[in-house]
């Protein structure tokens, strides 16, 4: 009967190994222990991580930690294109950014995922101050004008992060 159990447990526990890695495969998602996702198991949002000095929010979609390194993972749906845009890049830049601030440990790289390809994006000095002058540049146009909100969706308008300082929210 015994026998009988632990073989029951044994194959239940590879089972649930062998869809977790096919999950992960699919998702693109690398080896390693899990540390951060932005839902938790019912599909609520997780608190964002927050740079107070650059008030800079962000949630990446996975934070792995692949022996001694954390590895942000923003997991795109849209079309696999043949090299990340710089939109996403810099959104996975400033993962790595919080990420560091956050947990205290800079990231080396950080990874994009599209439906067929992955694409692994260093963390340089070079980007980090590429990033950090995107940020200047849109604190200055934010704060020399008056930027009219560009849309008329309430949905979209109540979703808003900026929801709390906005004049213009519907």
């Amino acid at each position: 009967m015994y026998n009988l159990l632990a073989f029951l447990l044994l194959a239940i526990a590879l089972i649930l190994m062998f869809v977790s890695r096919r999950q992960r495969q699919q998702l693109g998602v690398p080896q390693g222990n899990l540390l951060y996702e932005d839902m938790d198991s019912e599909g609520r949002l997780r608190k964002p991580l927050f740079d107070p000095v650059l008030n800079l929010v962000g949630r990446p979609d996975y934070l792995i930690r692949e022996g001694d390194q954390l590895v942000p993972v923003e997991v795109k749906s849209g079309r696999s294109p043949k090299q990340p845009y710089e939109s996403h890049i810099y959104q996975l830049a400033a993962y790595c950014l919080l990420v560091a601030r956050a947990y205290g440990q800079r990231p080396s790289h950080g990874l994009i995922r599209y439906p067929q390809r992955s694409f692994k994006v260093n963390f340089t000095e070079e980007l980090e101050t590429k990033l950090l002058n995107l940020l200047d540049e849109i604190k200055r146009k934010q704060e020399s004008s008056d930027v009219p909100r560009s849309h008329q969706q309430t949905a979209r308008c109540r979703a808003c992060g900026y929801l709390q300082i906005c004049d213009q929210s519907l």
